[in-house]
């Protein structure tokens, strides 16, 4: 039974609805249940396109990379029970990921609570630490003030951005409104706010970088509404540029800054570091001394989290970030004087010929003794196609993510993200090629890590999402096996069948194909994009092993994620004690 305004008083339902249609979602994904069917109804009534989905895990991972991929918000709907359950992890990776979505949950009707009803769990109480809010809504005419306020946190208003949680019960959800309290106002768009920089620490912060012989800027999320200021920046005060996940591609790679591929020297003998709206955690090993042995910090960031976690700046400037970098270089412009030139040419040009030659020896990987390729043939294959600028690039795994970093160019680009979340690879591509459906979208994933999701290829089939799926198959999560082979001396349950995926994508109606001589890769990709939605099942080498592998990440040292960087803080603590490790023999730490 449809729940509509047949009396003139619209229901909660369709107030839900339409609140969403105002503030510009024109799609959302989920799974169907009877908990939500009322609020489903309404935004297929008012055209919202709904993009069902095979978990609703997936549904919050594609809700995720809409969200990056449109700088706006995304928007999940599941139901009661296991439907809120299932997304947890999805949630976890948004919340770590800080990720603007509206999740949108069914819970049982007023008068059965406490009494034992379907699908009852405490929703709530499961996704509060991990949204910037998580209630029941309960009053009907007071919904829309609370989906505005939602949203509003969702989007960093009071604190970062992140996913907010809200359920209805379903008898609220049939409940009518009065026309006379639908405000204007709660249905509304609401513009971004840009905090202004307090000058004063704008000119503090500028006297630190005029003075710096090896100045450094490391980016974050909260850098990817500045890119043109961060450039501009960069030019302004010849500093050397680290990008990371969260900021890949804001930068153009030949921007004479770029020095990504001698990233370790740079972080060890940087004077300065400007960090622009990035976290300092395990990935630029927190910022410590240890990593960071010369440098002085100065933090920038629009949400204060990013700020002063870990180690502190001496200038912590909490402000829009593209207005405060124009701020510092309008003061810095003309004051590049007292640059280590020879520093500073010396990385970059090191940076240009380590990343040459990466690219170079991606064609020339050699075939493992399993006579299975290297999986940066596949890059290889990718880069030959000679891709457009525009085109997106997903990578998703443990040991293949390392190998993507480097090997998978695209400037558009999406990964597993800080939380190390695999399984998003197909939800990611799914969204991404609905979002931009003129845009080539291009997923490579490690076996194990396809396996978590690989039922949303499905769904790329039924909403006609034309990514392809590239499955790096070498039957193993490898850099959990390369750790146990190596440092344990036994291997268990880390080993994968011989599954063919290409079959399974061929079950679902889209293109498979599998791929054993990387002689055939380039044709086999370019049948793919002809034929998209499609599937590449990818046979690669276990005895290729990732850099992630080798310095250590599989390994969870104890003060630090790479052993270079564990053995320095080690150092940094000498006299006291390392706690003992847990395994019996002495790991070896690959």
């Amino acid at each position: 039974m449809a729940v509509g305004a047949a009396d003139g008083a619209p229901s909660v339902a369709t107030l839900v609805a339409r609140f969403l249609r105002e503030r510009g979602v024109r799609r959302f994904f989920g799974l169907q249940g009877g908990h939500i069917q009322p609020i489903w109804d309404g935004a297929a009534r008012l055209g919202v396109e709904i993009v069902d989905v095979r978990d609703e895990r997936s549904a919050v991972h594609m809700a995720h990379a809409h969200a990056e991929l449109t700088d706006g918000f995304g928007v999940a709907m599941v139901t009661a029970g296991p439907g809120v359950t299932n997304t947890v992890t999805a949630v976890a990776n948004a919340h770590v990921s800080r990720i603007p979505l509206l999740i949108i949950g069914g819970c049982p009707p007023r008068p059965q609570v406490n009494m034992g009803p379907l699908q009852d769990l405490p929703h709530v109480e499961i996704l509060a630490p991990i949204t910037r809010r998580a209630r029941t809504l309960r009053v009907g005419e007071q919904v829309l003030r609370e989906l505005d306020e939602a949203l509003a946190l969702a989007s960093g208003d009071g604190g970062e951005p992140g996913p907010v949680y809200v359920e209805i019960p379903t008898d609220v959800l049939r409940e009518r409104v009065s026309p006379a309290l639908v405000l204007d106002e709660y249905l509304r768009p609401k513009p971004r706010r840009k905090i202004l920089p307090d000058p004063s620490m704008v000119e503090e912060a500028a006297e630190i970088l005029g003075s710096a012989r090896r100045p450094a800027v490391i980016a974050g999320r909260g850098a990817r509404r500045a890119a043109h200021s961060l450039v501009r920046f960069l030019d302004a005060s010849g500093a050397l540029y680290l990008d990371t996940q969260e900021s890949r591609g804001l930068v153009p790679a030949e921007h004479p800054s770029i020095a990504g591929a001698v990233r370790g020297a740079v972080m060890a003998q940087a004077d300065v570091v400007l960090v622009v709206g990035r976290k300092l955690d395990y990935q630029v090993g927190y910022g410590s001394p240890a990593v960071f042995p010369e440098a002085r910090l100065i933090r920038m960031a629009d949400a204060a989290g990013e700020l002063y976690d870990n180690r502190r700046g001496e200038v912590e400037i909490l402000a829009d970030t593209s207005l405060t970098l124009d701020a510092l270089s309008d003061e810095l412009e003309g004051r590049k004087g007292n640059l280590d030139a020879e520093w500073t040419e010396g990385l970059r040009a090191k940076h240009v010929e380590r990343r040459e030659a990466a690219g170079a020896a991606l064609a020339e990987a050699p075939d493992g003794e399993d006579g299975r390729m290297h999986p940066n043939r596949i890059f290889h294959a990718i880069r030959e196609l000679g891709l457009d600028e525009g085109w997106i690039g997903i990578a998703d795994g443990g040991d293949l993510l390392s190998f993507a970093r480097t090997g998978l160019d695209a400037r558009t680009y999406l990964d597993s993200g800080a939380l190390g979340c695999l399984g998003v690879g197909t939800p990611f591509a799914v969204a991404a090629a609905l979002a931009y459906p003129d845009r080539t979208v291009i997923s490579v994933n490690g076996d194990g890590a396809f396996g978590l999701n690989a039922m949303e290829v499905d769904t790329a089939v039924r909403h006609g999402a034309g990514a392809v799926f590239i499955v790096a198959n070498n039957g193993a999560w490898n850099i959990e096996r390369y750790d146990q082979a190596t440092n344990y001396g036994l291997v268990v349950g880390t080993e994968l069948g011989e599954a063919n995926y290409a079959r399974m994508a061929e079950a679902f109606g889209a293109y498979g194909e599998r791929v054993t001589d990387p002689e055939d890769l380039p044709n086999a990709l370019r049948r793919a994009l002809d034929n998209a939605p499609a599937l590449l099942d990818v046979l690669v080498s276990r005895e290729a092993v990732s850099s992630d592998a080798k310095k250590g990440l599989g390994f969870v040292a104890d003060y630090q994620a790479l052993n270079t960087w564990n053995d320095a803080e080690l150092e940094r603590r000498k006299g006291t004690k390392a706690p003992e490790q847990v395994s019996q023999k002495e790991p070896t730490r690959g």
